[in-house]
């Protein structure tokens, strides 16, 4: 039994890790601006605890924090969510090409980290959303 797969198994190979290579793409971008939100939601929870009780024309800036304590955990569930898409993503590249180099069938299997990878993200999107839907409905009044 030859363990190097032909010229269209290859190519069949692929063709199939397409799909998973670009949403690995996808992926990895969307956590670039989860995190770019969650920096920015960080700081400016760092700038309002700088905020001294005796600055009485600023003070009233700091009940602001619960709502943005909240978008930062909707930003790191949704990264958390995103991150673990990216994993399934590229275990299902690495099962996709292993399987086959040793000529097995995947296609369940692969099928099935596909779609978890795909709900992973979608739980993402919807986490995101959620946060994104709080920044602009009570947005930052003392800007």
């Amino acid at each position: 039994m030859d363990l190097v797969p032909d010229a269209g198994q290859l190519s069949r190979l692929m063709s199939q890790a397409t799909a998973p290579a670009f949403v690995l793409g996808a992926v990895a971008a969307f956590v670039a601006v989860l995190l770019g939100r969650m920096t920015n939601v960080l700081d400016r929870i760092r700038n309002l605890n700088e905020i001294t009780d005796d600055d009485t024309a600023r003070a009233h800036l700091k009940s602001d924090i619960p709502r943005l304590r909240q978008r930062a955990k909707l930003l790191s569930s949704a990264t958390y969510l995103a991150l673990l898409s990216g994993i399934c993503t590229s275990l299902l590249l690495v099962v996709g090409f292993a399987s086959a180099f040793f000529r097995l069938q995947h296609e369940y299997g692969a099928g099935l980290l596909f779609a978890v990878a795909i709900a992973l993200l979608g739980a993402a999107l919807f986490r995101f959303a959620q946060e994104v839907r709080m920044g602009l409905a009570e947005a930052d009044h003392y800007l």
